[in-house]
């Protein structure tokens, strides 16, 4: 069965069509700039890349042009080999715990929750509308972002506020990158023969969330209401103090909503380099003794420890930490002083293994109290997955 995975953002669209038998990628590609001028697509395929500028009034353009290149390039025959479409869901708040078929009321659900997430919620309903037009009545399966965070307990997921804001407002913590974090402790599972372990799912990249499983299930993450909570990020603070925000609104003469577009698109990496919020450029400055560009990657790496350190507590103990994502997977420095950071517990990792990049290896040392992983995450693949599990299973 093929399988096409979905990534609708407001002007883009990103697609990884897989051969399930296998859970091979025959494809995968991404369009860009929907509705603005200079609108192209990227397909990839059998080893090749095209790229193509071509106008893209909207969603239903893109998906119009993805399922006839898919046919024109060979790389499928005819749309009846397309058995699914998966597509990735920001936000299904409290009431979608795992992946649904898509129906009309999930449709209508992801627009009563647009305030939750606004810029994915309505872009993710207008990718679901363009394949229901191009390809009828095929099957599509919902994969929500928040869904794997639903097993936390309410001391968990409450915040210390009114409780009638949680009541009457839907305040709480949601927790986001749920599909990766499911990801990873299905591949822990896979790699230990056994699900009864305690993880730490280290999901940094330019976003990042920290996770902590016990049994497979989200016991708490570091995201929250919005994924502005949590460890700092590439532009985005993480946890602050509130009362920052009338503050700096007083100062600077923003209203709250500039303040807090601040926070997400200004701060963290950025923020305290003033330069990037790419962790490669920050690590090039450093080696040209950057000193803003050191302590942005000094404050990064205990953001990160703090999480890890609480989630250790909080799990009585932990099996497993492994890292994921961009900077999880491929920087080296981070790792190592994160590793460093957690030598108290009994960390020990074979710097010779931390040395590699973007590929599933072992850096713990046969000596150390907890095992250590970097395990490249692939959430078009859980999506692929859980679509032809619904659909087979329906």
């Amino acid at each position: 069965m093929k399988i096409i995975s979905i990534n609708a953002g407001s002007s883009s669209l990103k697609f990884t069509l897989f051969e399930m038998d296998n859970e091979e990628v025959i494809s995968s590609g991404v369009f860009e700039r929907i509705g603005i001028e200079g609108s192209k697509y990227t397909i990839k395929y059998n080893g090749e890349k095209i790229e193509q500028e071509i106008e893209l009034k909207d969603h239903t353009d893109a998906v119009k042009v993805l399922l006839e290149k898919l046919i024109d390039l060979n790389i499928i025959k005819s749309l009846d080999e397309i058995g699914g479409v998966g597509h990735r869901l920001v936000h299904g708040k409290d009431k979608y715990s795992k992946s649904v078929i898509i129906t009309d009321e999930v449709i209508e659900d992801l627009e009563n929750f647009r305030k939750f997430a606004p810029l994915h919620n309505p872009a993710n309903v207008l990718g679901i509308k363009a394949f229901k037009e191009a390809l009828g009545d095929v099957a599509m399966v919902g994969v929500f972002d928040t869904a794997f965070h639903q097993t936390m307990e309410k001391e968990a997921y409450l915040y210390p506020v009114p409780y009638k804001w949680y009541e009457e407002y839907g305040v709480r913590k949601y927790g986001f990158h749920g599909t990766s974090h499911r990801y990873i402790a299905s591949s822990v599972k896979q790699i230990l023969g056994r699900e009864d372990f305690k993880l730490i799912s280290c999901h940094i990249g330019n976003g990042g969330s920290i996770c902590a499983i016990d049994n497979m299930k989200c016991v708490d993450t570091s995201m929250g209401f919005t994924p502005l909570a949590g460890i700092m990020m590439g532009t985005r603070s993480g946890d602050i103090d509130p009362s920052i925000i009338p503050y700096v609104m007083e100062k600077e003469g923003k209203n709250a909503s500039e303040v807090v577009e601040d926070l997400n698109k200004v701060s963290g990496l950025l923020g305290l380099s003033e330069y990037s919020s790419d962790m490669r450029d920050i690590l090039e400055k450093i080696d040209n003794q950057d000193e803003k560009a050191l302590l942005a990657k000094k404050k990064y790496v205990r953001r990160v420890v703090d999480y890890i350190a609480q989630y250790y507590v909080l799990l009585g103990g932990v099996d497993v930490i492994c890292f994921t994502a961009g900077v999880g997977e491929n920087s080296v420095p981070v790792r190592k002083e994160i590793c460093e950071a957690l030598a108290c517990l009994g960390v020990k990792i074979d710097l010779e293994l931390n040395n590699k990049r973007g590929e599933l290896v072992k850096l713990s040392t046969d000596d150390s109290k907890i095992l250590v992983y970097v395990i490249p995450t692939d959430e078009e693949l859980m999506i692929a997955r859980d679509t032809m599990n619904l659909i087979q299973n329906r």
